[in-house]
């Protein structure tokens, strides 16, 4: 059989990067990182592709490479949490915000960088969707990487037990028993389809409207009124995080920066869920990036608030450096 020649690889390759990317970013919990292991991945196959026999299809030989990559790189690392994934129950809000830059902590994906192409297979895309909601991304982070690696490439990537075992070198036993404990583990908090609804409910959509114009006007009655009782609210680099309306509102009073009129907020679609990018006025007046936020829904109820005080995700997000002084309110665009 003739060996296929490295000048196709680029095009042969380019239908995969994005869940290439997704596979990358399951498994190591940021974007970034996800980006550089996807790019590692194309350089090892490239480089290897005069040797591909084609024993199996190219997607899943891509696959192989891009964890054992994430695998290797996975060493020595800590996993990468959310703050509720530290500590079990909330932060008190009389207490002073703890920051910690030493933590690498998760974060959001954009839909466009990690969600199926529009035309694919329907009940794929709901897997694909259900795979990158914050809740199991950071569920998966509690997982020892081989673990991790063999739960998704089971559940999420559909592959048999002998070819993760042979892709692992480990055996078909051992690859069952390892995905027996990871579902145990991720029993209680991976997310099922049921809260991945496509689309948005008209109740949902609503919902996120008037949470949208009661943040812009920094109505705190109204903005915790729109959330679930127990709700979570965590603020990645803080390990403060906050469950239930009244210390949410009791944060939002008194640690939350700006006034009524102070913030403006733009929709985005990260992990498969509703989001927003808020800017805070600045000293010029103009809108300057504060946080993204994702939120959770289950049913018709916001469930958690994830709210990433790290601005290089604007730029992740493709989202403006700033706003202008005039940029109106939801309401009035």
């Amino acid at each position: 059989m003739e060996r296929p020649a490295r000048d196709d690889f680029l095009e042969l390759a380019a239908p995969y990067r994005r869940e290439l990317l997704a596979h990358c970013y399951r498994m190591l919990g940021s974007v970034h990182d996800a980006e550089d292991m996807l790019q590692e991945t194309l350089v090892r196959a490239w480089r290897a592709y005069d040797r591909f026999e084609g024993r199996s299809s190219l997607r899943t030989w891509l696959h192989r490479i891009a964890t054992t990559t994430c695998l290797t790189a996975l060493e020595g690392r800590t996993r990468r949490p959310m703050p509720a994934g530290l500590h079990g129950t909330g932060s008190d809000p009389d207490d002073p915000l703890r920051d910690n830059p030493e933590i690498a902590w998760l974060e959001p994906a954009p839909d466009d960088a990690v969600c199926p192409d529009a035309g694919a297979d329907p009940a794929a895309v709901v897997a694909a969707r259900a795979g990158v909601r914050l809740a199991f991304v950071a569920a998966l982070q509690h997982l020892p990487a081989r673990q991790r690696a063999v739960l998704l490439l089971r559940e999420v990537l559909q592959w048999k037990a002998a070819e993760v075992a042979e892709l692992l070198e480990t055996s078909v036993a051992a690859v069952n028993s390892a995905l027996q404990r990871a579902r145990a583990q991720l029993q209680e908090v991976a997310p099922t389809t049921d809260d991945v609804p496509e689309p948005l409910t008209a109740t949902q959509r609503e919902l996120l409207d008037r949470y949208v114009a009661a943040f812009e006007v920094k109505d705190v009655t109204a903005i915790v009124a729109l959330l679930a009782a127990d709700v979570a609210w965590e603020m990645p680099p803080f390990e403060s995080w906050y469950r239930g309306r009244a210390h949410v509102a009791q944060h939002l009073e008194l640690r939350c920066p700006g006034g009524p009129g102070d913030f403006r907020l733009l929709p985005i679609a990260a992990n498969a869920q509703p989001g927003f990018a808020l800017y805070l006025r600045g000293d010029d007046r103009t809108f300057l990036p504060f946080a993204l936020q994702v939120l959770t829904f289950t049913g018709e109820s916001v469930t958690d608030v994830a709210t990433f005080l790290d601005h290089a995700l604007f730029t992740l997000f493709g989202l403006p450096e700033r706003l202008p002084a005039d940029h109106p309110v939801a309401s009035e665009a």
